[in-house]
């Protein structure tokens, strides 16, 4: 039987995934590392990690799977979106690889508007320049590091890097290409006009693939470090959104996706680029071919929860953390959170901005807390899809959710009574490691196509419909929710401006 392998290189852990030909998830390894914060707002990475994970998950799903290698007929690849890996002439590592929750970079993101025009940049980009993205990361490097930028050779994303030590190839996927702020989405490849403008070298930009192309082979060397065999193809795979997306079924107009994970993800999918005009959503290519999505990012999902199970509730289980809600009214009773914990991005591309629970009084317990701060992110989520509707996109036809918070059926309710939409759960779990192993049977011929890899794997499980005596509640809570980031913008700046003196003495 031929097996399929996905590999998903994610800021906390590289996972691998062993599927079958039927879809079926055979067997699964993470192995877990860590990330630097050198200074306020960076966060840093070694790639090396990256490999080393990838070769300890690899040989841990072989041996739970008992599958001899050779029947491995694919590998996809997917991972962290934005980061920048900088390697040299040799193909050696320059520095640590600066991360999408980077915050570094704001003014190389003011230079970036100024340099080639807000409006032309979201025309050419689908996207207006944010501190998370790789071509700021890439001046930044240029202006304070100067002798890194004079020995760079290559640019690589995170997943790329893993594609690099498999293959000894130095390629892309379109998907992932679309979040550096490089690309013309239109054309899916690089934009000379911003390389120039930006005077980044275009030979420094890796060749462009759809998500199941078939981008190199495992070498022997990487053969022998992973315990695969040579030869076995590896396809383009996608950023980690893209390839969830795949691996959820949200391919085609009218299915949009929503990821419950450390970061919150609306993702919809378009069939020819669909570019919100203020730059406010993420429109990038899809890892489908010839499709494209509009994505809004919020960069605290379950990553507020977390940081308050951790602050607040240390050592409890999210399930009985959560179940003590089941009291608690929509709305909770008057608390909202905003979840700005490491700044924003849709629909407020704000590195400043910061978390807050607004209009605490001593009737609010633990539950409540915990309830707004389920409810603040479904507002933060709600932003996103107002904003899609917005622009034009039509109502969707079905919301698919997934991540580790889609696990709670609390949570899933609050979604739904929020975007007063039905909210559907699938059978698959495992998100951008499953779609990227579905790029990879593509690739190697299981499935004609990516439509057809997903409709013969994927099913709906579970379907949470909105109450609409709560939909009507929460309406009017979002309105008072979105009056908050304008009123604490100000706060939010001035906070910023003592930190950043008290931290250099000043």
């Amino acid at each position: 039987m031929p097996y399929l392998l996905g590999i998903d290189v994610s800021t906390t852990a590289t996972k691998a995934l062993l599927i079958d030909d039927r879809g079926d998830v055979v067997s699964v390894a993470a192995t877990e590392y860590s990330y630097e914060t050198p200074h306020p707002l960076w966060t840093e990475q070694e790639p090396a990690l990256w490999w080393e994970g990838a070769t300890q998950s690899i040989r841990r799903v072989l041996q739970q799977s008992r599958i001899r290698p050779d029947e491995i007929v694919g590998i996809g690849l997917t991972g962290q979106m934005h980061g920048l890996v900088l390697l040299d002439e040799e193909g050696e590592v320059l520095r640590p690889s600066i991360l999408w929750n980077d915050q570094r970079t704001g003014k190389q993101v003011e230079d970036i508007r100024n340099i080639i025009g807000r409006e032309r940049l979201i025309q050419i980009t689908g996207n207006d320049a944010v501190t998370g993205f790789t071509a700021p990361k890439i001046l930044w490097v240029k202006e304070h590091e100067p002798e890194y930028f004079e020995r760079a050779w290559h640019v690589l994303l995170p997943k790329d890097y893993i594609r690099y030590r498999l293959t000894g190839e130095f390629k892309t996927d379109k998907a992932g290409a679309a979040g550096t702020l490089l690309m013309d989405i239109r054309q899916r490849d690089w934009s000379s006009e911003i390389l120039q403008a930006l005077d980044i070298p275009e030979t420094w930009m890796p060749p462009t693939h759809e998500g199941p192309e078939v981008t190199g082979v495992v070498t022997e060397q990487a053969a022998r470090e992973t315990g695969l065999v040579p030869g076995i193809p590896v396809v383009g795979g996608g950023g980690d959104q893209a390839a969830g997306a795949v691996g959820v079924g949200a391919i085609r107009e009218g299915v949009v996706s929503i990821v419950l994970g450390t970061s919150g993800v609306l993702f919809a999918t378009s069939n020819e680029p669909f570019i919100e005009p203020e730059g406010r959503l993420h429109s990038f290519c899809h890892a489908v071919p010839g499709r494209w999505h509009l994505m809004g990012v919020m960069l605290s999902a379950a990553g507020s929860l977390r940081w308050y199970r951790d602050t607040l509730a240390p050592g409890m289980d999210y399930d009985s953390l959560l179940n003590e809600t089941a009291h608690v009214p929509a709305g909770s009773d008057g608390l909202l959170f905003l979840p700005y914990l490491t700044g924003e991005r849709t629909p407020y591309p704000d590195p400043l901005a910061r978390g807050a629970f607004v209009g605490l009084t001593v009737r609010h317990t633990r539950a409540h807390l915990t309830r707004s701060v389920l409810e603040g992110v479904a507002y933060g989520l709600r932003d996103s899809f107002l904003l899609m509707q917005q622009a034009g996109l039509p109502a969707p036809d079905q919301v698919r959710v997934y991540g580790g918070g889609a696990r709670s059926s609390i949570w899933r309710q609050i979604l739904a009574d929020v975007l007063n939409t039905e909210i559907v759960t699938v059978n698959t779990t495992e998100g951008a490691a499953y779609g990227a192993a579905l790029l990879a049977g593509v690739g190697a011929g299981i499935w004609p196509d990516v439509d057809a890899a997903c409709d013969r794997t994927i099913r709906i499980t579970g379907s949470t419909m909105p109450d609409l005596d709560n939909a009507r509640i929460y309406t009017a809570y979002h309105h008072r929710y979105r009056e908050l980031y304008p009123a604490l913008k100000p706060t939010f700046d001035h906070l910023a401006e003592i930190s950043t003196q008290e931290q250099i003495g000043v």
